[in-house]
């Protein structure tokens, strides 16, 4: 089982990750001047509402009791997945 300290520094890694992948997206999209500008663009903006949801969640798990965090986790880990998703998708996309 995972302690509540290290959940908290796993999920920081991955959203400072997240975060280098959308600025990179942003670039390309910055490079891109066609139809594709706007569907990457798009893509993008998916992207941080799905990484802002992370970041709430991560919030809750920080504010929570040593007691209640593991049930918070659950909500963390599906809003983790989805960002995963989503960034697996755009990167292979473009």
């Amino acid at each position: 089982m995972t302690s509540r300290h290290e959940y908290i520094d796993k999920l920081k890694e991955k959203l400072d990750e997240w975060d280098a992948d959308i600025d990179e997206l942003e670039e390309r999209a910055q490079k891109t001047k066609t139809e594709i500008e706007f569907e990457l663009k798009d893509q993008i903006t998916t992207l941080k509402l799905k990484r802002d949801i992370v970041k709430l969640k991560l919030s809750e798990i920080m504010d929570a009791s040593e007691e209640a965090w593991e049930d918070i986790k659950a909500g963390a880990e599906e809003a983790w997945a989805d960002v995963k998703d989503a960034m697996e998708k755009a990167k292979s996309h473009f």
